[in-house]
């Protein structure tokens, strides 16, 4: 019996820091940092819509379960609603420059593990709606998700601004070091 490897996917080259830059830079043009401010309206199908088609294929013996969870509070909501917010950020700015996407990156969906060589790692762990796509829209997810729960615990405008800052540090380091 003969087998046949698959052909390689090719991959994209790796580029130099400064190539990398300087793409970030052209990049920047097309949706200027400013333009992630606004939300533009969404036209389309509403959020029941959307979830109501997602519906299709699951356990339907399932489902007020699902909407029950959703309705206790806004954070448990935006955590079954990825895909509402996926169609409410297509409408928006975006760089051009895609990744495989968490696709549901929200506080709940992080946490420690451990490596091979038994360090504590701290990551995305749930990765059931993965999907190529805008960076912008993870970082995006999580900011909101931090100021959802922020909401949601009781916290004031002042009081989530540092958790919120802090969640999206990691991104904001890399574009305020890159000069403009």
């Amino acid at each position: 019996m003969t087998t046949t490897a698959a052909p390689a996917t090719p991959r994209p080259p790796v580029l130099d820091p400064a190539e990398s830059t300087e793409l970030g830079r052209a990049a920047r043009t097309t949706a200027p940092r400013a333009s992630h401010a606004e939300l533009p309206a969404r036209s389309g199908p509403g959020a029941l819509k959307i979830l109501a088609a997602q519906d299709v294929g699951r356990v339907q013996d399932l489902l007020p379960i699902r909407y029950a969870r959703m309705a206790l509070s806004p954070f448990t909501f935006l955590r079954g609603s990825a895909a509402v917010m996926t169609a409410d950020l297509a409408g928006g700015p975006v760089s051009g420059i895609d990744v495989q996407l968490c696709g549901d990156a929200h506080l709940a969906n992080f946490g420690f593990f451990a490596s091979p060589e038994r360090r504590l790692i701290f990551d995305v762990n749930d990765f059931d709606e993965t999907l190529p796509g805008p960076w912008e829209w993870d970082v995006k997810r999580l900011a909101a998700s931090v100021e959802v729960a922020g909401r949601d615990r009781g916290f004031r405008p002042r009081e989530r601004r540092a958790p919120w800052r802090r969640a999206c540090a990691p991104t904001g380091r890399r574009c305020a070091a890159t000069p403009r």
